[in-house]
């Protein structure tokens, strides 16, 4: 061997490196790219289908009338909203399944969608508007996550198992909240508190701070992909390999219910985005969290903001609850990794 050239082994290491490099930044490129379709879709869709030349007038700002205005003061707000929600529940439902190292963890596991629904619902039976029943869902989610997070902590110390078991209990306890408030609402407002409970982003006006946490979220979470990546091994093995596994938990624990609770406050309680996503995106591309979060959070977006295109455009007038159609996608697509992966 010449000195000084590498040897068979570090080629062949090298080699790998750069084939994972190169996957890593297709995948990402054709997640940006349909992330961009799903936008433009989103946009151009609807009762009134309006042009790739219109539609860029009117995002460009050189063009008055009504489609600017549909597309402006409606459609882009709305398709803001959803996939930043998406994207903050794949992102959050990602991070609930390292922090549980459960592959059926999902943002709204430890309760915080729950007690975003007594929340809002409170809101919504007390006849609030709509600013105040955000503002109570967010509150709920709130004190949901911290209710779970001491009495899971109690004395000092909590394990997962003890984590997911308290958050379950609470999830009950504001089920039996929720249905008490349906049977007592007046028959007016129910049909608002179940699209509610269902997933409804027609009405989400304000989706810029959900797209600012989505980018801040990410942002947090990036810098502990290596720890991460250690802590899906085992607690004992991060531990061991230098992980300062409770501060982890904590901040994991904190972030995912931030993006859940925000989320959840945006655009209501839609299902199956945070559990199947990340499947998906790791049966991909592996469970590396240097790629898989930010992964994640592009196909999470472009998940709710496709389904909430359907559900307004598949029978229109009528509009669905795009909770209901992330269900009939999530279902059939977690049978389907159920039986290949049976174990």
């Amino acid at each position: 061997m010449v000195e000084g050239q590498p040897t068979a082994g570090a080629r062949t290491g090298q080699g790998s490196m750069r084939r994972v490099r190169s996957r890593a930044i297709a995948v990402l490129g054709g997640l940006l790219l349909a992330s961009l379709a799903a936008m433009a879709w989103s946009l151009a869709a609807g009762a009134m289908p309006i042009g790739a030349a219109d539609l860029w007038a009117a995002l460009s700002g050189g063009q008055g009338g009504m489609e600017a205005d549909i597309v402006r003061t409606l459609r882009l707000p709305r398709a803001v909203a959803a996939f930043a929600c998406g994207g903050l529940l794949a992102l959050a439902g990602a991070l609930m399944q390292v922090l549980l190292r459960n592959p059926l963890a999902d943002p709204y596991v430890l309760g915080i969608s729950g007690g975003a629904a007594v929340g809002a619902l409170g809101a919504i039976l007390a006849g609030a508007t709509a600013g105040w029943i955000d503002s109570g869902a967010f509150i709920g989610a709130l004190a949901a996550t911290l209710l779970v997070f001491g009495l899971a902590h109690g004395d000092g110390s909590w394990t997962q198992t003890r984590l997911l078991l308290t958050g379950v209990i609470v999830a009950a306890g504001c089920g039996a909240a929720v249905a008490l408030m349906l049977s007592l609402a007046p028959e007016g407002r129910v049909k608002g508190m179940l699209f509610w409970l269902m997933g409804d982003a027609s009405g989400a006006t304000r989706p810029w701070p959900a797209l600012a946490l989505l980018v801040i979220g990410l942002a947090a979470a990036m810098p502990f992909s290596r720890e991460l990546n250690l802590l899906s091994r085992g607690e004992v093995t991060a531990r061991a390999l230098g992980v300062r596994t409770g501060r982890l938990r904590g901040l994991v624990y904190g972030l995912g219910s931030l993006l859940t609770a925000v989320a959840v406050t945006t655009v209501g309680s839609v299902g199956f985005v945070g559990l199947i996503v990340p499947h998906l995106v790791r049966l991909a591309i592996g469970n590396d969290q240097r790629l898989l979060l930010p992964a994640a959070t592009l196909a999470g977006g472009v998940l709710l903001c496709a389904a909430d295109t359907a559900a307004r455009t598949v029978v229109a007038p009528i509009q669905l609850p795009v909770g209901v159609l992330t269900a009939l996608i999530g279902v059939p697509v977690f049978l389907f990794l159920l039986a290949r992966h049976p174990r």
